[in-house]
């Protein structure tokens, strides 16, 4: 730190928090963290694994799922640091310029696994639209190709995040709201004019709904295709190929949803309930989607068995 007049401190070192009040217990909560975060790193690599080995699995739909398998494992390493340093060590300072990095990648990912859902809800509908030409539609290359143009998409979208920060100056405040930093919780500690971070900060969110927005569109279509169709148990089989990924979207929207809405509209907002939803933002999806993927998807879960030398039965 530096003094920039008598009023003002130079700020190179922001602090994150734990969960308020159980400062003394983080070292217990650290546990069921780190089991979180294990169990994420482990059902997403298996998830990867399992696909890139099976070619049975070499179809559209389970590339699909290896970017979301990816997307999540991203989110896991890129808020790893901060909550393992906060809740086992008790180490709540982080320099600057790794708190930018780490917003980076964070909203970098948590748009990549937006984008990733949309294109699911797309290959679902291809899938339940057009099945006789779906794989002549989805084909191995165009996977590819889609899934490097969203990547790209993805990263070029928030690139400018980190540099629209670092132009900044911070002093005085240091205190950011979460265990791990986001870019609007970076800017507001800034006391210099931070009016390009809110409304490029606004058009990254609107972006990111937006794909929520096409998923729900895409799912009036593929309701409308599967009332179209004659037979009871059809529809039941078509309905049912997307529930997986219909679990998944809810996981990842949820609580992003609440926490907009908490922060919007809610005239008492509880600090507690606010860190414990965002946090569970980044914990639960990478946690909940293998085993989802693995219990309601029947390839998936017979050769999951199958590489731990169990049988299906």
């Amino acid at each position: 730190m530096f003094l920039l007049n008598a009023s003002e401190v130079e700020v190179s070192t922001f602090l994150l928090i734990g969960i308020p009040g159980l400062e003394r217990a983080h070292i217990w909560v650290s546990i069921p963290i780190c089991l979180m975060y294990l169990m994420a790193i482990l059902g997403n690599c298996t998830i990867l694994f399992v696909i890139r080995t099976e070619t049975s699995l070499h179809e559209p739909m389970y590339y699909f799922l290896s970017m979301l398998a990816l997307s999540d494992l991203g989110l896991s390493f890129s808020s790893l640091p901060t909550m393992l340093r906060i809740f086992l060590f008790n180490i709540m300072g982080i320099s600057a310029d790794a708190c930018i990095a780490q917003e980076f990648f964070i909203h970098g990912f948590t748009d990549m696994e937006s984008s990733v859902l949309l294109i699911m809800s797309f290959d679902r509908f291809v899938a339940i639209r057009s099945p006789l030409r779906y794989s002549s539609i989805l084909t191995s290359s165009r996977v590819v190709q889609i899934g490097l143009a969203f990547a790209i998409k993805s990263i070029l979208l928030v690139l400018p995040l980190p540099f629209t920060l670092k132009r900044l100056r911070y002093c005085n405040k240091h205190l950011l709201s979460h265990s791990y930093c986001l870019h609007q919780d970076v800017m507001k500690l800034a006391c210099s004019d931070n009016t390009v971070n809110f409304y490029y900060g606004l058009f990254v969110a609107l972006c990111m709904m937006s794909d929520s927005v096409f998923i729900a569109i895409s799912y009036v279509f593929i309701l409308k295709t599967v009332l179209g169709i004659a037979s009871h148990g059809e529809r039941l089989k078509a309905l049912n190929t997307c529930v997986s990924h219909i679990c998944a979207v809810l996981i990842f929207y949820v609580p992003i949803i609440t926490l907009a809405t908490m922060h919007r509209f809610a005239k008492h907002k509880s600090p507690l309930a606010m860190i414990l939803i965002a946090d569970a933002f980044l914990l639960v999806p990478p946690l909940m989607n293998p085993i989802v993927y693995c219990v309601k998807t029947r390839q998936i879960r017979v050769k999951v068995l199958e590489k731990l030398c169990l049988k299906s039965k």
